[in-house]
Protein backbone atom coordinates (compact mmCIF):
# COMPACT_ATOMS: atom_id res chain seq x y z
CA UNK A 1 0.00 0.00 0.00
CA UNK A 2 1.23 3.15 -1.18
CA UNK A 3 1.20 6.38 1.47
CA UNK A 4 -0.01 9.38 -0.84
CA UNK A 5 2.77 11.87 -1.09
CA UNK A 6 2.37 15.23 0.74
CA UNK A 7 4.46 18.52 -1.17
CA UNK A 8 5.95 20.48 0.98
CA UNK A 9 4.57 24.19 0.50
CA UNK A 10 6.09 27.07 -1.17
CA UNK A 11 7.15 28.97 1.85
CA UNK A 12 5.89 32.98 0.71
CA UNK A 13 8.47 35.51 0.39
CA UNK A 14 9.23 37.96 2.62
CA UNK A 15 7.53 40.70 3.80
CA UNK A 16 9.52 43.85 2.73
CA UNK A 17 8.35 45.89 5.97
CA UNK A 18 7.38 49.36 4.85
CA UNK A 19 9.17 52.54 5.32
CA UNK A 20 7.06 54.76 8.24
CA UNK A 21 5.34 57.65 6.86
CA UNK A 22 7.13 60.47 7.40
CA UNK A 23 5.18 62.38 10.43
CA UNK A 24 4.72 65.89 8.94
CA UNK A 25 2.48 67.22 11.32
CA UNK A 26 4.81 66.63 14.38
CA UNK A 27 7.52 67.62 12.70
CA UNK A 28 6.22 70.72 11.35
CA UNK A 29 5.07 71.11 14.86
CA UNK A 30 8.20 70.81 16.76
CA UNK A 31 10.01 72.92 14.51
CA UNK A 32 7.51 75.90 14.72
CA UNK A 33 8.02 75.06 18.86
CA UNK A 34 11.63 75.77 18.29
CA UNK A 35 11.34 78.47 16.11
CA UNK A 36 8.85 80.55 18.60
CA UNK A 37 11.88 79.40 21.60
CA UNK A 38 14.12 80.96 19.57
CA UNK A 39 11.86 84.14 18.75
CA UNK A 40 11.79 84.85 22.57
CA UNK A 41 15.10 84.64 22.80
CA UNK A 42 16.55 86.79 19.72
CA UNK A 43 14.46 89.82 20.08
CA UNK A 44 15.75 91.10 23.58
CA UNK A 45 19.54 89.79 22.49
CA UNK A 46 19.75 90.63 18.69
CA UNK A 47 16.57 92.51 17.58
CA UNK A 48 17.11 95.22 19.65
CA UNK A 49 20.60 97.21 19.95
CA UNK A 50 21.10 100.41 21.60
CA UNK A 51 22.96 103.16 19.30
CA UNK A 52 24.80 106.17 20.98
CA UNK A 53 23.45 109.23 18.94
CA UNK A 54 24.16 112.85 19.50
CA UNK A 55 20.72 113.48 21.04
CA UNK A 56 21.60 110.93 23.60
CA UNK A 57 20.90 106.47 23.42
CA UNK A 58 17.95 105.22 21.21
CA UNK A 59 17.27 101.78 20.45
CA UNK A 60 17.36 100.23 16.81
CA UNK A 61 14.75 97.59 15.67
CA UNK A 62 16.97 95.02 13.61
CA UNK A 63 13.72 92.51 12.65
CA UNK A 64 15.96 90.86 9.18
CA UNK A 65 18.25 89.82 11.78
CA UNK A 66 15.03 87.99 14.03
CA UNK A 67 13.47 86.75 11.00
CA UNK A 68 17.07 85.20 9.70
CA UNK A 69 17.50 83.97 13.26
CA UNK A 70 13.80 82.60 13.39
CA UNK A 71 14.07 80.70 9.81
CA UNK A 72 17.36 79.24 10.46
CA UNK A 73 16.19 77.80 13.93
CA UNK A 74 13.09 76.72 11.83
CA UNK A 75 14.61 74.97 9.10
CA UNK A 76 17.72 73.12 10.96
CA UNK A 77 15.22 71.64 13.42
CA UNK A 78 12.71 70.68 10.64
CA UNK A 79 15.83 68.96 9.12
CA UNK A 80 16.95 67.43 11.80
CA UNK A 81 13.57 65.67 12.11
CA UNK A 82 12.96 64.66 8.34
CA UNK A 83 16.64 62.77 8.68
CA UNK A 84 15.47 60.98 11.76
CA UNK A 85 12.32 59.63 9.74
CA UNK A 86 14.70 58.47 6.85
CA UNK A 87 14.57 61.29 4.54
CA UNK A 88 18.05 62.45 4.92
CA UNK A 89 19.37 62.13 1.30
CA UNK A 90 16.00 64.88 0.60
CA UNK A 91 17.72 67.11 3.07
CA UNK A 92 21.52 66.92 1.98
CA UNK A 93 20.23 67.72 -1.26
CA UNK A 94 18.06 70.13 -0.38
CA UNK A 95 20.94 71.57 2.84
CA UNK A 96 23.62 71.96 -0.34
CA UNK A 97 21.47 74.09 -2.58
CA UNK A 98 20.62 76.35 0.06
CA UNK A 99 24.28 76.90 0.95
CA UNK A 100 25.00 76.84 -2.92
CA UNK A 101 22.24 79.90 -3.61
CA UNK A 102 23.89 81.94 -0.39
CA UNK A 103 27.52 81.57 -1.83
CA UNK A 104 26.48 82.42 -5.89
CA UNK A 105 23.49 84.70 -5.38
CA UNK A 106 23.41 88.59 -4.01
CA UNK A 107 22.02 88.53 -0.61
CA UNK A 108 20.51 91.59 0.63
CA UNK A 109 22.08 91.27 4.10
CA UNK A 110 25.00 89.55 4.98
CA UNK A 111 23.27 87.71 7.78
CA UNK A 112 20.60 86.12 5.19
CA UNK A 113 24.19 85.05 3.63
CA UNK A 114 25.12 83.39 6.66
CA UNK A 115 22.25 81.72 7.57
CA UNK A 116 22.14 80.03 3.60
CA UNK A 117 25.63 78.86 3.99
CA UNK A 118 26.15 78.20 7.52
CA UNK A 119 22.60 76.80 8.10
CA UNK A 120 22.56 74.65 4.83
CA UNK A 121 26.27 73.53 5.64
CA UNK A 122 25.87 72.16 8.97
CA UNK A 123 22.14 70.40 8.00
CA UNK A 124 23.81 68.79 4.78
CA UNK A 125 26.59 68.17 7.35
CA UNK A 126 24.39 66.07 9.48
CA UNK A 127 22.49 64.26 6.51
CA UNK A 128 25.83 62.92 5.30
CA UNK A 129 27.04 61.47 9.06
CA UNK A 130 23.67 60.15 8.52
CA UNK A 131 23.94 58.28 5.36
CA UNK A 132 27.56 57.32 5.83
CA UNK A 133 27.16 55.70 9.79
CA UNK A 134 23.50 55.42 10.16
CA UNK A 135 23.93 57.68 13.14
CA UNK A 136 20.72 58.49 13.69
CA UNK A 137 19.48 54.95 14.11
CA UNK A 138 21.81 54.33 17.25
CA UNK A 139 21.34 54.42 20.90
CA UNK A 140 23.31 57.36 22.70
CA UNK A 141 25.50 54.54 24.74
CA UNK A 142 26.93 53.56 20.90
CA UNK A 143 27.30 57.44 19.76
CA UNK A 144 29.36 58.05 22.92
CA UNK A 145 31.45 54.90 22.05
CA UNK A 146 31.98 55.31 18.56
CA UNK A 147 33.26 59.14 19.62
CA UNK A 148 35.11 57.49 22.54
CA UNK A 149 36.67 55.20 19.42
CA UNK A 150 37.43 58.59 17.39
CA UNK A 151 39.17 60.56 20.31
CA UNK A 152 41.06 57.32 21.10
CA UNK A 153 42.47 57.24 17.92
CA UNK A 154 43.13 60.84 17.52
CA UNK A 155 44.87 60.90 21.20
CA UNK A 156 47.08 57.70 19.79
CA UNK A 157 48.12 59.95 16.22
CA UNK A 158 49.06 62.91 18.41
CA UNK A 159 52.24 61.53 18.11
CA UNK A 160 52.28 61.97 14.82
CA UNK A 161 50.72 65.13 13.98
CA UNK A 162 52.29 67.27 16.82
CA UNK A 163 55.25 67.38 15.56
CA UNK A 164 53.85 68.35 12.02
CA UNK A 165 52.12 70.66 14.04
CA UNK A 166 55.09 72.43 15.75
CA UNK A 167 56.85 72.70 12.40
CA UNK A 168 54.13 74.35 10.69
CA UNK A 169 53.51 76.95 13.66
CA UNK A 170 57.47 77.49 13.24
CA UNK A 171 57.63 77.87 9.99
CA UNK A 172 54.51 80.13 9.40
CA UNK A 173 56.19 83.44 10.04
CA UNK A 174 58.78 82.56 7.17
CA UNK A 175 56.10 81.97 4.53
CA UNK A 176 54.36 84.21 2.04
CA UNK A 177 51.47 84.16 4.16
CA UNK A 178 52.59 85.71 7.40
CA UNK A 179 51.29 89.30 7.99
CA UNK A 180 50.20 91.71 10.83
CA UNK A 181 47.17 90.15 10.81
CA UNK A 182 47.93 86.54 10.50
CA UNK A 183 50.90 86.18 13.43
CA UNK A 184 48.29 88.51 15.23
CA UNK A 185 46.01 85.54 15.52
CA UNK A 186 48.55 82.84 16.17
CA UNK A 187 49.63 84.79 19.18
CA UNK A 188 46.13 85.28 20.61
CA UNK A 189 45.58 81.79 19.67
CA UNK A 190 49.12 80.65 21.14
CA UNK A 191 48.52 82.51 24.48
CA UNK A 192 45.09 81.11 24.93
CA UNK A 193 46.54 77.04 24.38
CA UNK A 194 48.87 78.51 27.16
CA UNK A 195 46.52 79.24 29.37
CA UNK A 196 44.36 76.38 28.52
CA UNK A 197 46.95 73.75 29.14
CA UNK A 198 47.96 75.70 32.61
CA UNK A 199 44.22 75.43 33.66
CA UNK A 200 43.94 72.12 32.79
CA UNK A 201 46.96 70.86 35.37
CA UNK A 202 44.05 71.88 37.79
CA UNK A 203 40.61 70.76 36.09
CA UNK A 204 42.08 68.05 34.04
CA UNK A 205 44.40 66.56 35.98
CA UNK A 206 43.15 67.34 40.19
CA UNK A 207 39.80 67.75 39.16
CA UNK A 208 39.37 71.30 40.93
CA UNK A 209 36.93 73.47 39.29
CA UNK A 210 38.59 76.66 39.09
CA UNK A 211 36.85 79.49 37.96
CA UNK A 212 38.97 82.33 38.92
CA UNK A 213 41.95 81.50 36.75
CA UNK A 214 41.89 84.95 35.14
CA UNK A 215 43.46 86.05 38.41
CA UNK A 216 46.71 84.62 38.33
CA UNK A 217 46.43 85.94 34.66
CA UNK A 218 45.91 89.45 35.98
CA UNK A 219 48.37 89.24 38.86
CA UNK A 220 51.18 88.21 36.12
CA UNK A 221 50.43 90.58 34.10
CA UNK A 222 50.18 93.87 36.85
CA UNK A 223 53.45 92.44 38.51
CA UNK A 224 55.19 92.86 35.09
CA UNK A 225 53.99 96.25 34.59
CA UNK A 226 54.60 97.55 38.08
CA UNK A 227 57.86 96.44 38.51
CA UNK A 228 58.96 97.38 34.51
CA UNK A 229 57.19 100.32 35.61
CA UNK A 230 58.57 101.52 39.17
CA UNK A 231 62.34 99.47 39.08
CA UNK A 232 62.50 99.31 35.51
CA UNK A 233 63.29 95.74 35.47
CA UNK A 234 63.61 93.95 31.70
CA UNK A 235 61.25 91.66 30.53
CA UNK A 236 63.73 88.73 30.93
CA UNK A 237 63.99 89.35 34.74
CA UNK A 238 59.81 89.95 35.29
CA UNK A 239 58.87 86.87 33.46
CA UNK A 240 60.06 84.48 36.22
CA UNK A 241 59.44 86.82 39.19
CA UNK A 242 56.07 87.53 37.53
CA UNK A 243 55.59 83.44 37.48
CA UNK A 244 56.56 83.13 41.31
CA UNK A 245 54.62 85.96 42.19
CA UNK A 246 51.52 84.22 40.29
CA UNK A 247 52.38 81.09 42.10
CA UNK A 248 52.20 82.53 45.53
CA UNK A 249 48.80 83.79 45.11
CA UNK A 250 47.60 80.30 43.87
CA UNK A 251 49.53 78.97 47.25
CA UNK A 252 47.22 81.80 49.23
CA UNK A 253 44.16 81.16 47.42
CA UNK A 254 44.59 77.33 47.77
CA UNK A 255 45.10 77.34 51.53
CA UNK A 256 41.85 78.89 52.64
CA UNK A 257 39.80 76.82 49.78
CA UNK A 258 41.12 73.32 49.94
CA UNK A 259 38.52 71.83 53.00
CA UNK A 260 35.82 72.46 50.29
CA UNK A 261 34.70 70.65 47.46
CA UNK A 262 32.47 71.07 44.17
CA UNK A 263 30.41 74.01 43.59
CA UNK A 264 31.34 75.78 46.92
CA UNK A 265 34.89 75.20 45.76
CA UNK A 266 34.23 76.79 42.50
CA UNK A 267 32.03 80.09 44.23
CA UNK A 268 35.34 80.53 46.50
CA UNK A 269 37.49 80.91 42.98
CA UNK A 270 35.36 82.84 41.25
CA UNK A 271 34.88 85.50 44.44
CA UNK A 272 39.14 85.57 44.47
CA UNK A 273 39.12 86.40 40.80
CA UNK A 274 36.52 89.10 41.52
CA UNK A 275 38.49 89.97 44.55
CA UNK A 276 41.47 90.73 42.01
CA UNK A 277 39.95 93.06 39.92
CA UNK A 278 38.44 94.81 42.29
CA UNK A 279 41.56 95.56 44.22
CA UNK A 280 43.11 96.75 40.71
CA UNK A 281 39.95 99.15 40.00
CA UNK A 282 40.52 100.28 43.64
CA UNK A 283 43.79 100.92 44.30
CA UNK A 284 44.54 104.22 42.09
CA UNK A 285 47.65 105.15 43.47
CA UNK A 286 49.53 101.97 42.90
CA UNK A 287 47.50 99.98 39.93
CA UNK A 288 46.35 102.90 38.20
CA UNK A 289 42.84 102.18 38.92
CA UNK A 290 40.24 101.94 35.84
CA UNK A 291 42.96 103.75 33.98
CA UNK A 292 45.36 100.62 33.54
CA UNK A 293 48.74 101.23 32.87
CA UNK A 294 50.33 102.45 29.83
CA UNK A 295 53.84 102.64 28.11
CA UNK A 296 55.08 99.15 29.09
CA UNK A 297 58.22 97.93 27.57
CA UNK A 298 58.41 95.78 25.29
CA UNK A 299 60.96 92.76 25.38
CA UNK A 300 64.53 93.33 23.97
CA UNK A 301 66.00 90.48 21.88
CA UNK A 302 67.28 88.36 24.65
CA UNK A 303 69.21 91.64 26.01
CA UNK A 304 71.60 91.91 22.87
CA UNK A 305 69.45 94.04 20.46
CA UNK A 306 66.51 96.28 20.30
CA UNK A 307 63.75 96.26 17.48
CA UNK A 308 63.49 99.74 17.33
CA UNK A 309 65.34 101.56 14.42
CA UNK A 310 67.34 103.91 17.34
CA UNK A 311 67.63 101.63 20.05
CA UNK A 312 68.71 102.94 23.02
CA UNK A 313 72.48 103.59 24.56
CA UNK A 314 74.35 100.23 25.26
CA UNK A 315 71.99 97.79 22.89
CA UNK A 316 72.41 97.13 19.11
CA UNK A 317 69.52 97.28 16.78
CA UNK A 318 67.89 94.05 15.83
CA UNK A 319 67.90 94.76 11.69
CA UNK A 320 71.54 96.23 11.88
CA UNK A 321 72.81 93.10 14.15
CA UNK A 322 71.48 90.65 11.40
CA UNK A 323 71.89 92.60 8.04
CA UNK A 324 68.15 93.19 7.54
CA UNK A 325 66.31 95.62 6.11
CA UNK A 326 64.10 97.76 9.38
CA UNK A 327 60.44 96.36 9.84
CA UNK A 328 58.16 96.74 12.45
CA UNK A 329 56.97 93.04 11.99
CA UNK A 330 60.37 92.02 13.24
CA UNK A 331 58.86 92.59 17.07
CA UNK A 332 55.65 90.52 15.82
CA UNK A 333 57.55 87.69 14.67
CA UNK A 334 59.66 87.55 17.49
CA UNK A 335 56.76 88.02 20.29
CA UNK A 336 55.05 84.70 18.24
CA UNK A 337 58.13 82.63 18.20
CA UNK A 338 58.33 83.89 22.25
CA UNK A 339 54.78 82.70 23.15
CA UNK A 340 55.32 79.58 21.28
CA UNK A 341 58.08 78.62 22.99
CA UNK A 342 56.15 79.44 26.21
CA UNK A 343 53.68 77.31 25.28
CA UNK A 344 55.59 74.51 24.42
CA UNK A 345 57.11 74.71 27.57
CA UNK A 346 53.80 73.96 28.97
CA UNK A 347 52.66 71.38 27.43
CA UNK A 348 56.18 69.10 28.12
CA UNK A 349 55.79 69.83 31.58
CA UNK A 350 52.47 69.09 31.41
CA UNK A 351 53.38 65.63 29.80
CA UNK A 352 56.29 64.69 31.65
CA UNK A 353 54.52 65.74 34.96
CA UNK A 354 51.95 62.88 34.35
CA UNK A 355 54.24 60.46 34.61
CA UNK A 356 55.32 61.73 37.86
CA UNK A 357 53.93 60.47 41.53
CA UNK A 358 53.21 63.90 41.62
CA UNK A 359 50.92 64.11 38.44
CA UNK A 360 49.82 60.28 39.23
CA UNK A 361 48.31 61.51 42.49
CA UNK A 362 46.20 64.57 40.72
CA UNK A 363 44.86 61.76 38.81
CA UNK A 364 44.13 59.62 41.97
CA UNK A 365 42.42 63.02 43.67
CA UNK A 366 40.23 63.38 40.52
CA UNK A 367 39.09 59.86 40.57
CA UNK A 368 38.83 59.17 44.08
CA UNK A 369 40.29 61.78 47.21
CA UNK A 370 38.95 59.37 50.02
CA UNK A 371 40.85 56.60 48.42
CA UNK A 372 43.64 58.49 48.25
CA UNK A 373 44.04 59.64 51.48
CA UNK A 374 43.35 55.59 52.23
CA UNK A 375 46.60 55.10 50.12
CA UNK A 376 48.73 58.13 52.02
CA UNK A 377 48.46 60.53 49.76
CA UNK A 378 48.49 64.26 51.03
CA UNK A 379 45.84 66.21 49.52
CA UNK A 380 46.43 69.15 50.69
CA UNK A 381 50.37 69.21 49.70
CA UNK A 382 48.84 67.86 46.50
CA UNK A 383 46.10 70.96 45.54
CA UNK A 384 48.40 73.39 46.65
CA UNK A 385 50.89 72.18 44.30
CA UNK A 386 48.32 71.60 41.05
CA UNK A 387 47.57 75.58 42.01
CA UNK A 388 50.78 76.81 42.18
CA UNK A 389 51.95 75.45 38.91
CA UNK A 390 49.03 76.41 37.42
CA UNK A 391 48.80 80.04 38.57
CA UNK A 392 52.46 79.98 37.48
CA UNK A 393 51.98 79.25 34.11
CA UNK A 394 49.13 81.89 34.21
CA UNK A 395 51.56 84.22 35.25
CA UNK A 396 53.98 83.66 32.53
CA UNK A 397 50.85 83.81 29.70
CA UNK A 398 50.04 87.40 32.05
CA UNK A 399 53.40 88.89 31.81
CA UNK A 400 53.35 87.82 28.31
CA UNK A 401 49.78 89.97 27.41
CA UNK A 402 51.44 92.75 29.27
CA UNK A 403 54.29 93.49 27.15
CA UNK A 404 52.59 92.46 24.05
CA UNK A 405 49.83 94.92 24.54
CA UNK A 406 51.70 97.82 26.29
CA UNK A 407 48.74 98.48 28.02
CA UNK A 408 46.88 96.81 30.58
CA UNK A 409 43.54 97.78 32.50
CA UNK A 410 41.14 95.73 35.11
CA UNK A 411 38.88 95.42 32.03
CA UNK A 412 41.49 92.65 30.14
CA UNK A 413 40.80 90.15 33.26
CA UNK A 414 36.80 90.02 33.85
CA UNK A 415 35.20 86.88 34.93
CA UNK A 416 34.66 86.05 30.91
CA UNK A 417 38.25 85.52 30.28
CA UNK A 418 37.79 82.81 33.24
CA UNK A 419 34.85 81.39 31.95
CA UNK A 420 36.28 81.37 27.86
CA UNK A 421 39.74 79.75 29.33
CA UNK A 422 37.39 77.20 31.05
CA UNK A 423 35.29 76.06 28.15
CA UNK A 424 38.56 75.64 26.50
CA UNK A 425 39.61 73.29 28.76
CA UNK A 426 35.90 71.13 29.07
CA UNK A 427 35.03 71.79 25.61
CA UNK A 428 38.48 69.82 24.10
CA UNK A 429 38.02 67.10 26.95
CA UNK A 430 39.25 67.25 30.17
CA UNK A 431 43.29 66.54 30.81
CA UNK A 432 43.19 66.06 26.85
CA UNK A 433 46.64 68.12 25.48
CA UNK A 434 45.50 67.94 21.65
CA UNK A 435 41.68 68.83 23.03
CA UNK A 436 43.06 72.07 24.04
CA UNK A 437 44.01 73.29 21.00
CA UNK A 438 41.03 71.83 18.81
CA UNK A 439 38.82 73.79 21.53
CA UNK A 440 41.32 77.20 21.33
CA UNK A 441 40.90 76.93 17.45
CA UNK A 442 36.70 76.43 17.60
CA UNK A 443 36.85 79.23 20.70
CA UNK A 444 38.79 81.91 19.20
CA UNK A 445 39.81 81.21 15.98
CA UNK A 446 36.29 80.83 14.38
CA UNK A 447 34.98 84.28 15.86
CA UNK A 448 38.14 85.91 15.07
CA UNK A 449 37.46 84.76 11.36
CA UNK A 450 34.00 86.36 12.05
CA UNK A 451 34.58 89.41 13.17
CA UNK A 452 32.01 91.38 10.99
CA UNK A 453 29.75 89.39 13.04
CA UNK A 454 31.08 91.00 16.60
CA UNK A 455 27.45 91.74 17.72
CA UNK A 456 26.79 87.87 17.80
CA UNK A 457 29.97 86.48 18.93
CA UNK A 458 29.03 85.34 22.52
CA UNK A 459 25.59 84.23 21.41
CA UNK A 460 26.68 81.66 18.95
CA UNK A 461 29.21 81.04 21.82
CA UNK A 462 27.11 80.42 24.14
CA UNK A 463 24.69 78.28 22.10
CA UNK A 464 28.00 75.91 20.70
CA UNK A 465 28.67 75.07 24.64
CA UNK A 466 24.70 74.04 24.92
CA UNK A 467 25.27 71.71 21.62
CA UNK A 468 28.19 70.64 23.11
CA UNK A 469 27.45 69.65 26.53
CA UNK A 470 24.29 68.02 24.96
CA UNK A 471 26.03 66.04 22.17
CA UNK A 472 29.37 65.70 23.75
CA UNK A 473 29.37 65.85 27.52
CA UNK A 474 33.21 64.61 28.43
CA UNK A 475 34.48 67.33 25.37
CA UNK A 476 35.18 66.44 21.86
CA UNK A 477 38.77 64.51 22.53
CA UNK A 478 37.77 63.19 25.93
CA UNK A 479 39.41 60.07 25.53
CA UNK A 480 42.84 59.27 27.79
CA UNK A 481 45.17 56.52 27.92
CA UNK A 482 45.91 54.72 31.79
CA UNK A 483 49.24 57.11 32.01
CA UNK A 484 50.86 53.95 34.08
CA UNK A 485 49.72 50.26 32.82
CA UNK A 486 50.77 47.14 35.11
CA UNK A 487 53.40 43.98 33.94
CA UNK A 488 53.86 46.40 30.61
CA UNK A 489 50.54 45.51 29.05
CA UNK A 490 49.01 47.54 26.24
CA UNK A 491 46.45 50.42 26.33
CA UNK A 492 43.07 48.75 27.19
CA UNK A 493 40.42 48.61 24.60
CA UNK A 494 37.45 51.69 24.58
CA UNK A 495 34.56 51.07 25.57
CA UNK A 496 31.87 52.63 26.79
CA UNK A 497 33.56 53.73 30.28
CA UNK A 498 36.90 53.70 29.79
CA UNK A 499 36.81 57.18 28.28
CA UNK A 500 36.87 59.83 31.24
Amino acid sequence: MTMPSHTAPTPAPAAVPARPAVDWPGSLKDAATAAFVALLLTVPLVGLRTVDRPTGLSIEARPDEVIASIVLVFLGRLGLGLIRQGLALPVLVLALAAAAVGLALPMPTQVLRLVLVAGGGIIALRAAITLTTGRSKLSQAERDRRMDRVAAKVQHATKYIAPVAIAFAVALPLTPLADRQLLDIGILLLTYIMLGWGLNIVVGLAGLLDLGYVAFYAVGAYSYALLAHYFGLSFWVCLPLAGVLAACSGVLLGFPVLRLRGDYFAIVTLGFGEIIRIILVNWYQFTGGPNGISGIPRPSFFGIADFTRTPPEGMAAFHELFGLEFSPLHRIVFMYYLILALALVVNVFTLRVRKLPLGRAWEALREDEIASASLGINRTNMKLAAFAIAAMFGGFAGSFFATRQGFISPESFTFIESAIILAIVVLGGMGSQIGVVVATLLVIGLPEAFRELADYRMLAFGMGMVVIMLWRPRGLLAHRDPTILLHGGKTPRVNAGAAR
